[in-house]
């Protein structure tokens, strides 16, 4: 039983998309960082971003130490990252947790419908949600910091 829930869990969609975040490497020159850890899983990241002059961003780059769903949502951040605001990605988040608790649609961002599985296990919310926090730490470091 524990098998078949893995498999309805780990979609060749969304490993195939755990599989590419080596085209988003973390590159230390990138002057806004943030670190996450989840709390559930354990699952950690470290995440730079750039952005523009009108606080959009331009670059991203992330070190994931996370299961496949992790990888998953990170790869989707950052396969649409560029462009998006500190406003659009604190909506996108909330949004998640939102629809992770049942208590919302699940968010416009291209992509998310291959974490569908993820809400049936609980235990891999965090891990979900982590890329997207950290985004968020990254970008209000980057407000505060002018």
């Amino acid at each position: 039983m524990q098998t078949a829930r893995a498999a309805k869990l780990y979609t060749p969609d969304l490993l195939a998309l755990a599989t590419g975040l080596a085209q988003f490497p973390l590159d230390p020159t990138l002057p806004l960082v943030a670190e996450a850890r989840s709390r559930t899983c354990g699952s950690a990241i470290t995440l730079g971003l750039a952005l523009d002059d009108d606080a959009q961003i331009t670059r991203i780059g992330m070190q994931v130490n996370a299961c496949a769903i992790g990888q998953a949502s990170a790869m989707l951040l950052a396969r649409n990252a560029e462009g998006a605001s500190a406003g659009a990605i604190a909506a996108t988040t909330e949004a998640l947790d939102q629809w992770l608790a049942g208590e919302g649609a699940l968010p416009d961002w291209p992509g998310l419908g291959a974490l569908i599985p993820a809400r049936d296990h609980p235990g891999r919310h965090g891990a979900l949600l982590l890329p997207w926090k950290a985004a968020c730490i990254a970008l209000s470091s980057g407000a505060a910091g002018g």
